[in-house]
């Protein structure tokens, strides 16, 4: 192999890999605008003398536009599409019909799903439509998102292994190997890999990842839970208590067949044990904020809202089962659907000396009264040190008062109308679910998945018409769309892409994988083959996959050839090695995840370095116990 110099570009170029390395690490800066740092410092040198090529100054700002982030874009909407018409959630409920709220069954039922969908499609598209199928199931489960979304998106990258078409590597294999054959005589050419060629490999790797984190999860994955009320960034409780003095918990408890609560009023109960009940289920009627006048049937479940201590005393006189989590109401007192909020009783308003029970309070709207913020005076049903419980419902209503109410966000935005009140909460997910805009979300996701999978329409064309479908289909609005897509995520991936360019146009790429492979120069073909699976993983963490492959497929057929070794099998090593991208979150996948999860970069050195070498281990040990 001819040697190459190196040069002044090339030095600083190095440098800012090392400052671009230094900054995810660190932490110093958000990883998103630590990429926008890194672009802006390549278009700036770029000006000087001698360092003209690091970028082209007319294209810096091309990542913008680029093949990957619209497509990923693409793929965020219409994602989004098939949440609002209620399909991710028919989803996450089947996925919950056999996982049950196991952590240890949940995700190799997520994995596992996620794994086969990304070896068809481009693995980015499948993390990010079951993204919301994943907080759906987190917010069910009680399950932190961190401890589920790094299990799916690992498995979503190693599912691009186990087809040709599973990843853009992959993809462009057998074009380089073209390529390659053009410069080699007849009886030397490379065969073409088939469709299934690789599935060996995927497999195992996909059944490594999922048992990896079934095994060693608890210790590795970070337990960061992103449930939290829309309010202030808290738990309900967490609100409620530094807020208010309120310690509430929300419970759900089995009444029995013939209890001894049987015929008696909700706000009798209420008002007796200063605690609230906020769901009422007996055999297929489910209510949410039942009215209080209403008498409970038996056997039930009710859904409760007190002091967790007073709550078990209660069930214990009654004679009733405290459940462990919420069942029945897991869905419906979800933080994506209901939470606690505040409004604000306007001057004038028309409610203005009546009291919640002659408003019929829940009855008209949908929401349960929790404390009346007065001046500095806060009243509620829960006792606390400080304060007597008050019936809440005989309270007359003054301009000014603040209610304090659990409520579904979809009653909170009709609040928005009402002139008695004014709504203070705003940061609140404000969605209707459309579910006759089901046929039109799945004919379009269809349509995208057969562009993709039977036509050569260019990836994020395909995903674009489905996403322009779904919008002109009123399935989402326009804002809608704007809203679903994850611009951190946007900006961190088109800020790298010219650092990848950086890294390829200037040769120290070249000089980097010459300098690498001069080192193994004289090693056995299996350790030549170890060699360059370590080189392509290190490629992938600091440019694209896609730059990777096709700087090292060439180079690793000419040691292959120089040594003996099988050029095929090398060429297949480079693709398959460049989805072992699992250290920091360069990779589209990891990127998308991050901010949903609340990952830092230390999450993705301390899971994804074991994982690293896993992969390395599994990969290799396939290919060659099976080519």
């Amino acid at each position: 192999m001819e040697a190459v110099t190196l040069t002044v570009e090339m030095m600083v170029v190095l440098g800012i890999l090392a400052f671009t390395v230094f900054l995810f690490v660190s932490e110093v800066v958000r990883v998103d605008l630590a990429a926008v740092l890194v672009m802006v410092l390549i278009g700036v040198l770029s000006y000087m003398p001698g360092l003209e090529n690091l970028a082209d100054i007319n294209h810096l700002f091309s990542g913008f536009s680029s093949n990957a982030v619209i497509s990923i874009i693409a793929v965020m909407i219409i994602g989004a599409g098939l949440d609002r018409t209620g399909i991710m959630n028919k989803v996450a409920a089947w996925i919950l019909q056999i996982g049950g709220t196991s952590e240890k069954r949940i995700v190799p039922i997520i994995s596992g799903t996620v794994g086969f969908i990304s070896s068809f499609m481009q693995n980015v598209g499948a993390a990010a439509l079951f993204l919301p199928v994943v907080s759906r199931i987190s917010a069910r489960t009680g399950l932190p998102l961190s401890r589920l979304l790094m299990p799916m998106g690992f498995t979503a990258i190693l599912g691009g292994t186990m087809t040709m078409v599973g990843s853009s590597p992959m993809i462009l294999l057998n074009d380089l190997i073209a390529g390659a054959n053009e410069d080699l005589a007849p009886d030397e050419r490379i065969k073409a890999f088939g469709l299934f060629a690789p599935m060996p490999i995927g497999l195992a790797l996909i059944t490594s990842g999922i048992l990896y984190f079934v095994i060693f999860g608890r210790w590795v994955l970070p337990s960061r839970s992103k449930g939290e009320d829309a309010t202030t960034g808290q738990t309900m409780g967490e609100y409620l208590k530094s807020t208010y003095g309120l310690k509430a918990d929300l419970v759900e408890v089995d009444v029995p067949a013939g209890n001894i609560l049987l015929g008696h009023k909700i706000d009798d109960i209420m008002n007796a044990h200063h605690l609230y009940i906020i769901g009422a289920k007996h055999g297929r009627d489910k209510e949410l904020n039942p009215s209080t006048t209403k008498s409970i049937q038996t056997p039930c479940r009710l859904a409760i809202l007190g002091r967790h201590k007073v709550i078990k005393e209660i069930c214990d006189i009654y004679d009733i089962n405290v459940l462990p989590r919420l069942d029945e109401f897991a869905e419906d007192f979800a933080t994506t659907k209901a939470g606690v909020a505040e409004i604000v009783v306007r001057p004038g308003a028309s409610i203005i000396g009546k009291t919640p029970s002659e408003l019929r309070f829940r009855l008209t709207y949908g929401m349960s009264l929790l404390a009346i913020h007065r001046g500095e005076e806060t009243m509620s049903l829960v006792e606390t040190a400080e304060r007597k419980p008050v019936v809440l419902g005989a309270q007359k209503l003054q301009a000014g008062d603040t209610l304090v109410v659990h409520t579904p966000w979809e009653m909170l935005s009709l609040m928005k109308s009402n002139r008695d009140f004014v709504v203070i909460t705003t940061d609140f997910p404000e969605e209707d679910l459309r579910p006759r805009k089901m046929g039109w979300a799945l004919l379009f996701f269809l349509v995208a998945l057969g562009l993709i999978l039977f036509s050569d329409l260019r990836l994020s064309l395909a995903l674009l018409v489905g996403a322009v479908g779904m919008i002109a289909t009123r399935v989402l609005s326009m804002d809608e769309a704007y809203r679903a897509v994850s611009w951190n995520t946007v900006f961190l991936l088109a800020s790298l892409i010219p650092l990848g360019l950086a890294v390829q146009h200037t040769g120290t790429a070249d000089w980097i994988a010459h300098q690498v492979l001069s080192l193994l120069n004289g090693w056995p073909i299996w350790a030549l083959q170890v060699g360059v699976a370590v080189l392509a993983t290190g490629f992938t963490l600091v440019m694209s996959n896609v730059g990777a492959t096709v700087l090292l497929v060439p180079l690793a057929i000419s040691i292959a050839r120089e040594a003996g070794g099988d050029p095929a099998i090398f060429a297949l090593t480079v693709a398959i090695s460049t989805s072992n991208s699992f250290l920091i979150p360069t990779h589209q996948v990891n990127a998308l995840l991050m901010a949903p999860a609340g990952y830092r970069v230390a999450d993705f050195l301390r899971s994804g370095g074991i994982m690293t070498v896993i992969f390395l281990v599994v990969s290799q040990g396939v290919m060659a116990l099976f080519y």
